[in-house]
């Protein structure tokens, strides 16, 4: 019972400022230039929407610069097929020149595309391949990084697949859990992250990126040393339709939960978090079975209460986080009711499953000296000891360590 109040307190705060009414989005001069940065490796499933989301921004000044992995990646041809029919003037497509050796490939492209960022913009606006942004995704961004003591501008996603299938529902469950933690520690997602190029230039944010697995966890001590901090920004709740399966879902959220560890200082508090929401159910059964095998059949009874209670209020506490996100995503004009009764049956029935796999994703990524992405292996001797320990083009298999970015 402690433990689900605790939760529902987090839960719903977050959904709290789910629901606040966003600010007035600034003015065509008021909105400074910006810089729109894609690193792609692979043809998401979604890249073509990405672009028309991207090339349809409603805002005054923006340039967007692609950098893709290399020449004949997927993704070269339908970024160069949407340019060929929109025409669009603000584009620049960019090969990978330098894959270096002692960071991730995306870092690598993010150092690339920001090396004349400060000259001209106000702020670089980072974005994934399987993030579609709307019309006015920029101008939000834009409207956070008015306040002077705000750093940089995040959004967060929030999945609704088209198929229920389990790994779909098991990364939906574990997702809505973890983005209430990144909520309250100020973790920054890399799918929607504006910086100000001026923390580009007084941090020493892209020496960190240099030596990095990966580049917004680290966010929030990089503002916190210049005396700034993340604006987490409601509305940018991203809407993700892509399908996964069982294959890949270990190794993604083991892959999360490396980058908490290596550059958040909340960590053990993730770590402590997850320990105590996996011993609890853990010991109900535990003495459900025990007290069964000893014939005492009241204290059975009750740990079973306990333990069918437990799961049921953690789909519960999903609706009203469910419910902010899908009013959020109409107000955009995207269908959002894909949760049917029996699909929330189906979370219900794969909640014990995806509370299996957490501490063992925990526990993995504890010790975890490689990780695999998009095909590219990494040693991971310290938050800024990062080895890449090869390179290859990008081949349909390495879609399967993807599942998101």
């Amino acid at each position: 019972m402690a433990l689900v109040l605790g939760q529902a307190v987090l839960v719903l705060g977050f959904s709290r400022a789910l629901r606040k009414q966003p600010p007035p989005l600034i003015g065509d001069q008021q909105a400074p230039p910006a810089l729109v940065i894609l690193c792609l490796r692979g043809a998401d499933p979604y890249l073509s929407e990405c672009l028309d989301g991207l090339l349809g921004q409603d805002y005054p000044q923006y340039d967007i610069r692609v950098i893709i992995d290399e020449l004949g990646d997927p993704a070269h041809d339908v970024v160069v097929a949407k340019l060929q029919t929109c025409g669009a003037q603000n584009v620049t497509i960019e090969v990978l020149a330098d894959k270096r050796e002692t960071c991730s490939l995306k870092c690598s492209a993010l150092l690339q595309a920001a090396a004349n960022a400060s000259e001209g913009y106000e702020f670089i606006a980072q974005i994934d391949a399987d993030t579609l942004a709307h019309t006015t995704w920029l101008r939000e961004l834009a409207t956070a990084l008015v306040d002077e003591k705000v750093g940089a501008a995040t959004g967060n996603r929030w999945y609704m697949p088209s198929r229920a299938t389990a790994g779909s529902l098991i990364r939906y469950t574990w997702n809505a859990a973890a983005i209430v933690q990144m909520y309250w520690y100020q973790v920054a997602w890399g799918g929607t992250l504006a910086i100000k190029t001026r923390v580009l230039r007084e941090t020493n944010v892209l020496d960190k990126w240099g030596r990095a697995f990966c580049e917004d966890t680290m966010m929030f001590g990089v503002l916190k040393e210049a005396g700034l901090r993340t604006e987490f920004v409601p509305s940018l709740m991203m809407i993700n339709r892509e399908d996964c399966d069982l294959g890949g879902i270990f190794h993604w959220v083991s892959r999360q939960l490396l980058t908490a560890r290596l550059y958040h200082p909340a960590w053990p508090a993730v770590l402590g978090h997850g320990v105590v929401a996996s011993a609890a159910p853990a010991a109900a059964i535990a003495t459900w079975c025990y007290a069964g095998w000893l014939g005492y059949s009241g204290a059975a009874a009750w740990a079973a209460v306990g333990l069918i209670g437990y799961e049921l209020s953690l789909v519960v506490l999903l609706l009203p986080l469910e419910l902010a996100v899908q009013k959020i995503a109409a107000s955009r004009g995207q269908t959002s009711r894909w949760l049917s009764a029996g699909r929330m049956l189906k979370c219900l029935a794969i909640m014990p499953l995806t509370q299996l796999g957490y501490p063992v994703a925990l526990g993995v990524a504890c010790f975890m000296r490689t990780a695999r992405w998009r095909g590219i292996d990494y040693s991971v001797a310290g938050p800024w000891d990062i080895k890449r320990h090869n390179y290859q083009p990008f081949r349909d298999s390495d879609g399967d360590d993807r599942v998101s970015l």
